[in-house]
């Protein structure tokens, strides 16, 4: 198979995150032994799911019994960021053939399209630009895919005292703490985090739904109250 240098350009441009993802790769094949799977139920998640935080979250509702319409609405507004990206990219991708189209479908990530970006700001005038975009996701693709082929077997071996799956939340609990960047974000984790606990009690975890409410209600009304 003939790669472009387009397509190696794209690769060759995410190599520097290639540590942090595969840790994060990591980290998820690791929380899905320990969310309860198999080793070949959690490839097969990695490579049909492929996205990092839905796949935490779903892992985590999981774990707690959650039934599987709020896993799968979770999901969802988790991954709502990627109809953005989609609108963004149609016209670099508008005269691109079906099969390249549907290979960006399924690729399309974060780090991808940030990379894509980052260095592609003009109008769509080139060809070259679907290839670079596709050399882009799919390195991100092949980090991700070996993080987490490396996650489900140090996950597999470890014993079960270990209780691997606090490390779903511990995860979260890393995540949130990087992005909280002002008092808005700040007030929304807060009340996120006091609604989850107040809401706890509440049938097939609805508890989740409830904290998400809280917390977008918090920041925006932090935003206004500060204007």
């Amino acid at each position: 198979m003939h790669l472009s240098k387009d397509f190696l350009a794209g690769a060759r441009a995410c190599l520097p995150v290639a540590p942090g993802m595969i840790v994060f790769g990591m980290i998820a094949g690791v929380a899905m032994i320990g969310a309860g799977l198999t080793p070949s139920l959690a490839a097969v998640m990695s490579v049909v799911v492929y996205a990092g935080t839905a796949q935490l979250a779903a892992l985590q509702l999981y774990a707690a019994g959650t039934p599987l319409p709020v896993i799968l609405f979770a999901g969802l507004i988790l991954n709502l960021r990627l109809v953005l990206y989609s609108l963004a990219l149609a016209p670099y991708v508008s005269r691109a053939s079906r099969r390249r189209k549907l290979a960006l479908s399924y690729l399309v990530s974060d780090n991808g399209y940030a990379h894509f970006a980052a260095r592609f700001a003009s109008p769509p005038d080139s060809r070259g630009k679907v290839d670079y975009l596709l050399g882009a996701c799919s390195a991100i693709w092949v980090m991700w895919q070996a993080g987490t082929a490396a996650g489900i077997v140090a996950g597999a071996s470890v014993p079960d005292g270990w209780h691997l799956e606090f490390v779903v939340t511990l995860t979260f609990l890393a995540l949130a703490i990087a992005v909280i960047r002002d008092r808005a974000l700040a007030a929304a984790a807060v009340a996120a985090g006091v609604a989850a606990v107040l809401a706890h009690p509440l049938p097939f975890r609805l508890g989740l739904l409830v904290a998400v409410a809280a917390g977008i209600a918090a920041g925006i009304a932090w935003e206004r109250w500060t204007r």
